[in-house]
């Protein structure tokens, strides 16, 4: 369905309408049904959209080349039109789905401290000898800045160290 509506526009409603869904995906104004009613009904009008703005997020955010999005758009007579769109936007497409991506949390790490520290003893035990990591971390919310203290023991900061080895690994696929 999609296909069928993109080849009834012309070279430049395509690129007009290509560019404005990059738009909308970027924050600014998203393109106008009214201008293409003739075209396509507004079941029709939304399915267009969004295949659109998949086709251009995957595209930008998957950093595909331009042989897999002429591929993957084998059936549209417009593909050198979409490609053209693809790679004069795609900076901007990557802003945007990283914006989108951040802005998933409010707060900010700003600063961090530690400390390594040592545990003699404690009110049951006379004899301890564990070593302790007490991390301070400054987190900005909402414009607000908050101190995080915690204290970890050898174990914790194994987990804490694994678990941001993997969050890195999945920022590094995103990238």
């Amino acid at each position: 369905m999609v296909v069928l509506l993109l080849n009834k526009l012309t070279d430049t409603e395509c690129r007009k309408l290509c560019h404005a869904v990059v738009d909308g995906i970027c924050g600014r104004k998203h393109p106008q049904r009214e201008e293409y009613s003739a075209t396509c009904s507004l079941v029709e009008w939304m399915a267009l959209n969004k295949s659109l703005s998949s086709l251009f997020c995957l595209a930008a955010g998957g950093h595909s080349s331009d042989e897999e999005v002429l591929a993957a758009l084998s059936d549209i007579t417009h593909k050198d039109v979409l490609l053209s769109v693809i790679k004069a936007r795609r900076h901007e497409l990557c802003r945007a789905l990283r914006d989108r991506t951040t802005s998933i949390s409010s707060a900010v790490l700003t600063d961090f401290d530690w400390q390594l520290k040592l545990a003699l003893s404690s009110d049951k035990i006379s004899s301890l000898q564990t070593p302790l990591l007490s991390l301070s971390l400054d987190v900005r919310e909402n414009g607000v800045l908050r101190p995080v203290t915690m204290e970890m023991t050898r174990e914790e900061l194994n987990t804490l160290i694994t678990s941001l080895d993997a969050a890195n690994k999945v920022v590094l696929q995103l990238k």
